[in-house]
């Protein structure tokens, strides 16, 4: 009965850990919707991340009466998730959106844990295992095949440090959970629930600071936007990235990870770079040659063998910045059940 009992509950968690992957997947393609009708993209991420905090203040008081007193009490710990990763990498991820196709943007970004992996390599002396080394090598090899570097294409260089710089935000939430996992005295015992909604808000509260004083340009426009071939009201993209692609996919997130290892969560989050890819081309006809396609998935090999291979905790005990934090539904499972 145990067994079956984990079987069920590995079966469900990789479900939803794929739902939210599917979810946090359309938030390129419905961004680029707006930016196409003439939104900036600092004006699409923060639609998303105030609708996202939005609907998740709602969830997290229904589930989690006291998330706001317990945010107060782990200040640092969520402005700078709030600030970095959900901030500075979707801020990023969607300036290289913006410039790059929606798969190229979010591949980049994604190489973060290879800059996770030279950071921890300098720090600490210990060299990575061979495994390790040739998924970083798989990825970096595949990535010159997503750029075209080899087909004489024109690479956007603005794109392409956009991108990368949204992979350096990412790293810095790798390493962030590393110290969060630590045991430190603020940072330790941070709710997942907790975590998702008060970061959300930080980002938002950031973004929206940044647009105010003229740092990042901050354009809306009521025009309508063209989603899947059809002529829709801006609304619809807006709803989309605060309701399913910020809110649903936390929601999900949380849940498969409280039922998945951490390890095997984070490389099953590497289907979002897929799920993405087919969502730009379903919403706004986004294609990729079969160059592009094929190095595509020679990066998502090459990640997933990278992550196999490391042992460090920055690297295997953190889910992707997109997403919940992932350790903390398995040392505290009250927020877990009153998710369930």
């Amino acid at each position: 009965m145990a067994r079956h009992d984990s079987v069920d509950q590995f079966r469900s968690g990789l479900l939803l850990a794929l739902g939210s992957a599917i979810a946090f997947g359309s938030s390129g393609p419905f961004a680029k919707a707006l930016m196409t009708a003439g939104w900036s993209p600092t004006a699409a991420v923060l639609a998303r991340l105030a609708g996202g905090a939005l609907v998740m203040a709602v969830f997290a008081t229904l589930v989690r009466p006291t998330w706001i007193r317990d945010a107060l009490r782990h200040t640092p710990t969520v402005l700078a998730y709030g600030v970095i990763p959900i901030a500075g990498a979707q801020l990023c991820y969607y300036n290289a959106v913006a410039h790059l196709s929606v798969g190229v943007a979010l591949l980049l970004e994604y190489t973060a844990p290879i800059l996770v992996v030279g950071w921890v390599w300098a720090t600490t002396r210990r060299r990575p295992n061979a495994m390790t080394l040739a998924g970083v090598a798989l990825a970096i090899g595949g990535m010159t095949l997503v750029l075209d570097v080899f087909t004489g294409a024109r690479i956007n260089l603005i794109g392409v440090g956009w991108g990368l710089t949204a992979a350096l935000c990412a790293a810095c939430y790798f390493l962030l959970s590393a110290r969060a996992n630590g045991g430190g005295t603020d940072d330790a015992g941070v709710d997942p629930v907790t975590l998702s909604a008060a970061g959300l808000v930080c980002g938002a509260v950031a973004v929206a600071l940044l647009g105010a004083v003229g740092v990042m340009p901050l354009t809306f426009t009521a025009n309508d936007t063209v989603i899947a071939g059809m002529t829709t009201s801006w609304l619809v993209p807006v709803a989309a990235l605060g309701v399913l692609a910020t809110a649903i996919a936390y929601t999900l997130g949380i849940m498969g990870i409280a039922r998945l290892r951490p390890r095997f969560a984070s490389l099953v989050g590497l289907s979002e770079v897929l799920f993405a890819v087919l969502a730009a081309w379903l919403l706004v006809g986004e294609a990729v040659s079969a160059t592009q396609a094929v190095g595509g998935l020679i990066v998502l090999a090459g990640l997933a063998l990278a992550r196999l291979g490391d042992r460090s905790e920055a690297v295997a005990q953190a889910a992707w910045p997109d997403g919940p934090h992932p350790d903390e539904p398995h040392r505290r499972s009250a927020p877990a059940e009153a998710v369930r």
